[in-house]
């Protein structure tokens, strides 16, 4: 296929830009890998419908309660790294779950933290009358209802199974010990042998998983309705769901007024990084960050069928760009990860009105909007990323005002925003999306030509135009 019916004379140029001045990067030479991934568990917390932090929060827990009960210093350095990566795989079932509930998955996931799920009575009946098919007519709810009734028990176990290996293998791929790799995968097993997905029974689970499913439902509860309700819950599941000698550490440290100290202070990432056993702290060099950013953009795309490879093909889109425009290795490098995180807010949105067939509503169109917010807020959290935080929340913003979310326009938008504009626009077109095919290159191009320079930037585009041609010559 050959677009160059729609190439007329590409007029490639370099915009000035501070933004590309090498001074302004961020150094890698001395970031923390804590930085990075107690910053980036933000992320994961929206897609599991908890406030931002509660991963943070569960690993300050966490930490206390292994500290209390003797774990060797290896031993923390290891668990430290199974709480805050406890949800990585979070978003690899998320579709598999807005399918078998046809209704919003995040809020599903919010609340099914505080409902004791395993006992069949009221607050189950209820968690199912309130989060399944919401907006379907009253006999297809019925009929659904009843679906997913007679499917609970492997469902929940095949969704478990998702998450816990999508989440374990994340961790050995960012090369950590299968220590932690074990503490993830198990994360929803029970003491008494109920959980998933492999029903181990008391001490057959590993410790860091025991550890992290007791605190992750403290901060839960805690969050939701304050320190004595969480302290009920555990010790009413204490046997059941939880290692009853972690229950009693744990009553034992909220009496000496430990385990909740600085859980909502301003300054929680800070405090956690000192939990880090300084014998084993880590440093990420390049490598690292590059790894991280590509994990992350794994678990970014791995949310819908409909964007998956998504953040990838961002990224390849801007090289090609980038290297028209003559970029050099450190400004290439800085894109390139602004490009493959540029999308981690969209972990806030549900799938049930990203995989929507239909029009969105004025309030799912806000939602949709509100993702680059989140973007923003999750990257400017991370020292490394910092400096590009708010170009890789502008990639919906057009020049000529239109998009999203702050509206800029004109000279207020950055090269860099302007090249990440125009690469999501491609990829976006390129793909299968809920309400349409995806599209051919020559359609792509077509009607990306008829945005600009009115919307997408002219220069930018003919960049990618050129290098598309180049490719398929």
């Amino acid at each position: 296929m050959s677009v160059s019916v729609l190439i007329e004379e590409p007029r490639i140029s370099r915009p000035s830009d501070a933004w590309l001045e090498a001074d302004h990067f961020e150094s890698t030479d001395s970031i923390r890998t804590s930085e990075l991934i107690s910053a980036l568990s933000y992320a994961l917390d929206l897609t599991e419908g908890r406030s931002m932090g509660h991963s943070v929060r569960t690993c300050v827990m966490g930490m206390r309660l292994a500290q209390h009960i003797g774990m060797s210093k290896e031993e923390q350095a290891d668990l430290y790294y199974a709480l805050l990566l406890k949800d990585a795989g979070c978003s690899s079932n998320s579709s598999r779950l807005f399918h078998i509930l046809n209704a919003d998955e995040i809020r599903a996931k919010r609340d099914v933290k505080t409902t004791d799920w395993t006992k069949v009575g009221f607050e189950s009946l209820n968690f199912a009358l309130t989060h399944v098919a919401t907006e379907s007519p009253l006999p297809q709810r019925m009929w659904k209802l009843l679906q997913v009734a007679a499917t609970q028990q492997a469902d929940s176990r095949d969704l478990v199974k998702i998450r816990c290996e999508r989440g374990s293998y994340i961790a050995k791929k960012l090369g950590f010990s299968d220590a932690v790799a074990e503490g993830i995968h198990s994360l929803d097993e029970h003491w008494n042998g109920g959980g998933y997905p492999n029903h181990l029974l008391g001490e057959e689970i590993p410790m860091f998983s025991r550890i992290a499913n007791l605190c992750q439902t403290l901060e839960v509860f805690y969050e939701a309705r304050g320190e004595e309700d969480a302290l009920d819950a555990v010790q009413a599941r204490s046997g059941r769901w939880f290692d009853p000698d972690l229950v009693a550490a744990t009553m034992s440290l909220s009496k000496q007024g430990i385990l909740w100290l600085g859980l909502d202070s301003k300054d929680l990432l800070e405090n956690v990084l000192v939990m880090e056993p300084e014998e084993r702290r880590l440093i990420a060099d390049d490598a690292t960050v590059d790894s991280i950013c590509l994990a992350f953009a794994d678990i970014i795309d791995a949310k819908s069928p409909f964007t998956y490879q998504h953040s990838n093909g961002v990224a390849d889109a801007a090289m090609d760009i980038a290297i028209h425009f003559g970029m050099n290795e450190l400004e290439k490098k800085q894109l390139r990860r602004a490009a493959l995180m540029h999308d981690i807010g969209k972990l806030s949105v549900p799938n049930s009105i990203l995989e929507k067939p239909g029009k969105l509503t004025d309030e799912e169109w806000q939602i949709v909007r509100d993702h680059p917010y989140y973007t923003f807020q999750i990257l400017k959290r991370v020292p490394a990323f910092k400096s590009f935080s708010s170009d890789a929340a502008a990639h919906h913003e057009r020049l000529d005002g239109s998009g999203y979310w702050r509206r800029l326009s004109g000279n207020s938008i950055s090269t860099v925003a302007r090249i990440l504009s125009v690469a999501d626009v491609f990829d976006a077109l390129r793909a299968k999306r809920p309400y349409r095919d995806a599209l051919p290159l020559e359609k792509v191009f077509s009607i990306m030509r008829k945005e600009s320079p009115r919307a997408l930037d002219l220069p930018c585009l003919e960049a990618l135009m050129s290098a598309t041609q180049d490719r398929v010559l």
